[in-house]
């Protein structure tokens, strides 16, 4: 079960976030198979946070030359994205509890992303739909080191959400097909 549930993100990662260019930063560590994906078979919020705050270690202690990023998938709880959404607030504490905050940051995807303010099929909320829910684990130095080397990366949202609007619906079903299926 993990090999296709990595497996699943692994296409989503190539297909959608490096293919579709919505995260410009994302294809080197790829290619040089610095992003890890790992995949916490929690069921409830204590147990995830203790695989969360393992990873948030792991990540640390290794060398962004060996480990660029993570991202944690969890599969066997926080289907719904209300529940996700909830439990981000405890990802916030955590962070800014555990002395995180500064040195790592956690990004937020989920199959029904929703962001404040959109309709549920508002084609922006494409930009964060995952295969899985996740927390993706990144390095503050190494956002700001991208961003400094990246023209206009205020305007990537914007960008990604017009990118997003122009996709068929053909397009989207091939790669989502995990909304569509």
């Amino acid at each position: 079960m993990d090999e296709q549930i990595i497996a699943d993100v692994g296409q989503w990662l190539d297909e959608v976030v490096i293919g579709l260019n919505l995260c410009p930063f994302a294809a080197r560590p790829r290619a040089e198979k610095r992003v890890r994906i790992c995949v916490s078979h929690a069921t409830t919020d204590e147990a995830l946070l203790d695989d969360m705050q393992a990873e948030l270690e792991r990540l640390s202690d290794a060398s962004p030359a060996e480990i660029e990023t993570t991202l944690l998938v969890i599969p066997d709880m926080l289907a719904s994205f209300e529940d996700y959404n909830q439990f981000l607030d405890l990802v916030d504490l955590w962070v800014e509890q555990f002395g995180w905050e500064g040195d790592m940051q956690v990004a937020s995807f989920h199959p029904n992303y929703q962001f404040a303010e959109t309709e549920p099929d508002d084609a922006g909320n494409l930009t964060n739909r995952s295969p899985w829910p996740m927390l993706h684990l990144i390095r503050e130095d190494s956002l700001e080191h991208a961003l400094e080397h990246f023209p206009d990366a205020e305007g990537i949202p914007e960008r990604n959400i017009k990118r997003m609007e122009a996709l068929t619906a053909d397009e989207r079903r091939r790669l989502f097909p995990y909304l569509f299926g």
